[in-house]
């Protein structure tokens, strides 16, 4: 029947010849042991393509059934699964009462093995003439002296009580019976899941009496046990306390699956606060103890979604949950670090934060997986904390600058970000801060950005006649001799004329080239060897004071940045200083510095000529300096437009997370009109499921809220057309990483149509999972054919293939083409946010770029911006305070990311020369992979323009 179950499936080849009738009846007749084996799984794998081949029936019968070969009787047992026991009048055949006698005779058989299939088989029957026969024998069988058919017996009798308790009323009380004077673990267990699904208040009252035993059943015994309190709970047992109190003692199980169920539970029977950390306490050791990665991450989401329901409940675990951190995985270090950061308090952010120094401190000494990135994770997680709480700011800043000499670019940009925003915020630890600051500046920094950071702190909030003096002092170090294209001229000239020198210098050989060291040892000395006294050589690059070697490197980025440093540090020094003489030094030796920068910017000492932005930026700072105390504008600009930009945007930066914080705080878990269930008003049968089967449903996606009808009719695509002789369509269901094609056939001749058969493939990173299988289609009728694909990546894939079918009095076969399915990239992308710093680094670690040009009907650019981000699944990381105002240009980055963990970049340049003027410009894609950049760029050109 087509409602029955498939329990059975068997790999077929269709390469190989297909037997006849004839050809499985002489094989089954005349054939050897191995012979049969192979022609019964043909047998079968025919049988399950559609054929019932009802001739081979008596044939099965004679001359398999009485072999005594094991895998021919297991090959036997799935024929009698699938082959067809009833005439067309609903009525058993008379071949399966033979049937029926040889399989009361296997569960009589002497061999504990053939008792136990046969059992397990019958579960799998569901004709009553069959199974009545057989209910003497499996009550006997649930005496037997061997497990292994005592736990199928049990399965056997659950299965037939199931589907027709009249055959066996009394089995609950039989299994009940048996349970009390059963031994083994496996078989109580089997007995006990049965009570629990036909005669629950058995099993309770089974439980109950056994609740101080509990603690040392087998792992799946207390499995059942946990599963029986969640469900008789439900139906407001009287035995609640009962069942806290077990729960409770199974939180220490030694099973890690005992554990967590027992942990889940008790959550959905109180929300005491002492259940909750004995929850929390023990999900955080199972976090620590398992050894899956997968497993540890699934355990971190309850943990947070525990967090969040319980308030500053856990707040005292905080400490329990950073010894997750052991973990190698980068992925459950980040998630574990996520949760303390929402956890961390007035009264627990000391031990955080010093435990997280010790960490970083460990990143040093020891190598870690991925190490530099859980360092930069480290620093990014101490950042946050010291911004909320001003009290560890001073401890950590300091611990902090010691990374800024890192050679992990990142890390040192991520900390130096931090000293910026700890300046701004907290006045107190500025003179601590900056003194620190110029040392490090002066030392071994490697990196521009840092520099940049550094420069521009100093240009900021260095202040009075000895700070500034101080600030200068470092800056000179690091810059070394100026005129820099001097200094490196007159060095080049030195070395060309040492180096002529030594060419003229002859040789040393023989017993004069033998030198005594001090140590006592002997070195041989050559002419490539002997240095002159006081020559002077050219600085190599590692050398070189670090400010101007990056100079030279090429980076007039950090000249700009040193310009505009000097040029507020000269406006305030005149401020502060009554000196005339040394404030004019002070801008004379400025304007040098900058006309320096811009000289060897030009020359050949460099290692790429200075850009004309940085020129022009150097030359308006030389302006300043020129007019100084004649134009005001420009001081005001450099000591006080700046800073306030920067306190702008620190306190935007705050005012988002704390919306975004307020958001997620607000989010509403039940609607107003909602409808309310009453469970005491419903009927047994209409009880819903409980959450743990409403968590299947929503892992299979069946209860999306887009699963409405307009959604469902919005996703069936026409696969051929109206005249075709096989009409098709598809209902496309993308659910995370799978595809489920459902696809509807309609045979629109007269004729019947046979090995119907729908063949797919895919283009993309989509796999078919399976094949689908032939059918035989009836004039006029349909048929309903699942295909599932998997999905490995983000990109558009492409589905398309063909119907084949034989037609009445055709040799050869017909063959009606598809369309092709695209799959809609926008499945699998979903709006993220990430900070200014991650964007620019991904921005330049991304390789593959997607320009798309605008080509629109839209005539306002916030609209365009809207049109798109609504288009692409894309959030625009560009705060609204910078895209407000009417302007004739917008620029803006935007950002996603897939389910697969793949980023997505974006960056919307629009202009608008005049009012009636169509928006001109250009959106750049870059992403890691080549599919997303180009699939996004297709979404884009498809979604540039309003259809009317």
């Amino acid at each position: 029947m087509a409602s029955d179950a498939c329990y059975t499936v068997i790999h077929h080849d269709d390469s190989t010849e297909q037997m006849s009738v004839q050809d499985f009846r002489n094989a089954l007749e005349k054939g050897s042991e191995d012979v049969k084996i192979e022609t019964m799984k043909k047998v079968l794998a025919t049988m399950l393509n559609g054929d019932p081949m009802p001739q081979l029936l008596m044939h099965v019968i004679r001359f398999v059934m009485p072999s005594k070969n094991k895998q021919l009787k297991k090959l036997l047992h799935f024929y009698w699964e699938i082959c067809p026991k009833t005439n067309p009048d609903g009525k058993l055949k008379q071949e399966m009462l033979l049937v029926c006698n040889a399989i009361r005779n296997d569960l009589q058989h002497p061999n504990e093995y053939i008792r136990g299939s046969t059992l397990r088989f019958l579960c799998k029957m569901r004709e009553p003439e069959l199974l009545e026969p057989m209910i003497p024998l499996c009550r006997t069988c649930l005496e037997h002296r061997h497990s292994y058919v005592r736990k199928n017996a049990v399965f056997a009798i659950h299965s037939i009580y199931k589907h027709s308790d009249y055959l066996i009323p009394d089995a609950p009380q039989l299994i009940y019976a048996f349970l009390q004077a059963e031994a083994d673990m496996t078989c109580k267990r089997n007995a006990f899941a049965m009570l629990s699904n036909t005669a629950q208040d058995l099993a309770v009252d089974y439980l109950v009496a056994n609740f101080s035993n509990v603690p040392g059943w087998d792992e799946l015994l207390q499995l059942a046990a946990i599963e029986l309190i969640r469900k008789d709970c439900r139906s407001d047992s009287g035995y609640k306390a009962q069942y806290i109190r077990c729960i409770f003692e199974l939180l220490t199980a030694s099973s890690h699956s005992v554990k967590y169920e027992a942990a889940t539970t008790l959550m959905s029977l109180t929300h005491n606060p002492a259940a909750v950390k004995a929850v929390a306490s023990c999900y955080i050791d199972l976090i620590v103890k398992e050894s899956d990665n997968n497993v540890k991450l699934i355990v971190l989401d309850r943990l947070d979604d525990l967090r969040a329901k319980h308030e500053k409940v856990l707040d005292d675990l905080v400490m329990d949950i950073l010894r997750v951190l052991n973990s190698p995985d980068i992925d459950v270090r980040r998630k574990a670090l996520k949760i303390v950061l929402d956890m961390v308090s007035t009264r627990n952010v000391q031990d955080v934060v010093s435990f997280l120094k010790k960490e970083l401190s460990k990143t040093i000494d020891q190598e870690y997986e991925r190490n530099t990135e859980y360092r930069q994770l480290l620093i990014q997680s101490i950042h946050a904390i010291a911004i909320r709480y001003s009290e560890v700011a001073a401890s950590v800043v300091h611990t902090l600058m010691e990374f800024l000499t890192d050679s992990n670019n990142p890390s040192a940009v991520d900390v130096i970000s931090f000293v910026r925003e700890v300046v701004e915020k907290f006045p107190q630890l500025r003179a601590g801060i900056l003194e620190r600051l110029l040392e490090t500046l002066s030392g071994d920094v490697k990196s521009g950005k840092v520099y940049r950071g550094g420069l521009w702190i100093v240009g900021e909030y260095c202040e009075g006649v000895e700070g500034i003096e101080q600030a200068w002092k470092s800056i000179r170090e690091a810059l070394g001799e100026v005129p820099i294209l001097a200094s490196e001229q007159h060095q080049l000239e030195e070395s060309q004329e040492e180096n002529e020198g030594e060419e003229a210098t002859p040789a040393v050989t023989g017993a004069a080239a033998r030198r005594i060291l001090p140590d006592g040892t002997y070195a041989t000395e050559s002419a490539f060897t002997t240095k002159q006294n006081g020559a002077v050589h050219t600085k190599a690059a590692g050398e070189r004071p670090p400010l101007r070697s990056l100079i030279l490197n090429g980076d007039f980025f950090l000249g700009t940045v040193l310009a505009s440093t000097l040029t507020k540090l000269v406006l305030r020094y005149a401020g502060v200083q009554s000196n005339e003489e040394a404030v004019n030094a002070k801008r004379a030796e400025a304007m040098l510095i900058m006309t320096s920068v811009i000289r060897v910017g030009q020359s050949s000492f460099v290692a790429s000529p200075i850009d004309e932005d940085a020129y022009d930026r150097i030359m308006s700072c030389l302006h300043s300096l020129e007019t100084m105390g004649q134009d005001p504008v420009p001081k005001h600009v450099y000591l006080e437009d700046t800073k306030k930009a920067f306190a702008k945007q620190v306190l935007a930066e705050e005012k988002r997370q704390a919306d975004q914080r307020a958001k997620d705080n607000a989010a509403v878990a039940t609607q107003a009109d909602d409808v309310i269930a009453f469970r005491q008003f419903s009927r047994r049968a209409e009880d819903g499921p409980d959450e743990y089967e409403l968590d299947l449903t929503r892992a299979t996606g069946v209860t999306d809220a887009k699963d409405d009808l307009i959604s469902k009719l919005s996703r069936v695509v026409q696969l051929t057309g109206f005249s075709d002789p096989v009409y098709a369509e598809a209902y496309v269901n993308v659910h995370q990483y799978d595809i489920l094609l459902d696809v509807l056939i309609v045979n629109q001749t007269a004729d019947t149509l046979q090995n119907l058969a729908i063949e797919f493939a895919t283009l993309g990173d989509l796999k078919l999972v399976e094949r689908p299988g032939q059918h035989t289609l009836a004039p006029h009728s349909f048929h309903s054919i699942k295909a599932n694909i998997k999905v490995s990546s983000t990109e558009t894939g492409v589905i398309f293939g063909n119907i084949v079918y034989d037609g009445p009095g055709t040799a050869e076969s017909n063959c009606v083409v598809l369309s092709d399915i695209h799959i809609d990239i926008m499945d699998y992308i979903h709006p993220a946010y990430c900070t200014e710093a991650q964007f620019r680094s991904m921005w330049t670690e991304f390789e593959w770029e997607n320009k798309v040009n605008v080509n629109t009907n839209i005539t306002d650019l916030r609209e365009y911006l809207n049109h798109i981000m609504k288009s692409t699944n894309m959030s625009c990381l560009t705060p609204e305070s910078q895209l407000s105002g009417d302007c004739g240009f917008l620029s803006a980055n935007m950002y996603a990311q897939s389910i697969f963990g793949e980023d997505s970049l974006a960056n919307l340049s629009i202009e608008k020369v005049e009012e009636n003027a169509p928006i001109t410009g250009h959106i750049r894609i870059r992403s890691k992979t080549q599919g997303i950049a180009l699939s996004l760029g297709d979404k884009i050109t498809l979604a540039q323009k309003i259809t009317a």
